[in-house]
């Protein structure tokens, strides 16, 4: 009888974004710009400028997901935070804050996204983090009780035009939550995380 060798599972790898990985992460967010059409929400339907997304890739706040290879999520994890969401107060708490979190519809309903979460929740403690904040679509509410659902509690949302465009402000529902250890399951490639923003 012949037994079928088992095949090595390939272990989902987490590592720093790279200036030659602008072209695909610009894909990825159109995909799930795509995505977010067809479920009625306005979020992401302008083009991201490809200078912004180059820029905090050098900074090295970008991070992807990859399974054997290709590319299944990416998150955004910094210190640094748009003007006039969080309080005074709150910016002296140490924080690390997370923005443009996705992952490709073919990774769907496998808690990459949560498991991502985690490991951003786990990093930011190891940068002597208290929270883990975030500031997510205001009129997207699948994505809000997502967060909810992760262990997020909803702090504000803040609707007073942005310092950007001096419009209303799109992204201002804040929530956050403590940072912890985690086991996120990912192959951690990334270099060790620096100081948090008020630590």
């Amino acid at each position: 009888m012949h037994v079928r060798p088992k095949r090595e599972r390939v272990p989902v790898r987490i590592l720093s974004a790279q200036p030659a990985d602008l072209a695909k992460l610009l894909a990825f967010r159109e995909e799930a710009a795509g995505w977010l059409s067809g479920l009625g929400t306005d979020q992401w339907q302008r083009p991201y400028p490809a200078a912004r997304l180059l820029e905090t890739i050098r900074a090295g706040t970008v991070f992807m997901v990859l399974d054997a290879g290709e590319t299944v999520a990416t998150v955004t994890l910094t210190p640094d935070v748009e003007d006039g969401l969080w309080t005074r107060q709150e910016l002296t708490e140490p924080s690390l804050f997370i923005s443009k979190l996705s992952v490709a519809r073919s990774h769907a309903g496998r808690n990459v996204g949560g498991r991502l979460l985690d490991w951003a929740g786990d990093r930011a403690r190891r940068a002597g983090a208290r929270w883990l904040r975030l500031d997510a679509w205001t009129t997207n509410d699948r994505l809000q009780q997502y967060y909810l659902r992760q262990g997020f509690q909803h702090v504000r949302t803040v609707v007073e035009g942005s310092a950007i465009n001096g419009g209303p402000r799109v992204s201002g529902w804040l929530a956050q939550r403590p940072t912890r250890s985690a086991e996120h399951g990912f192959v951690d490639e990334t270099p060790a995380p620096g100081q948090a923003a008020g630590a």
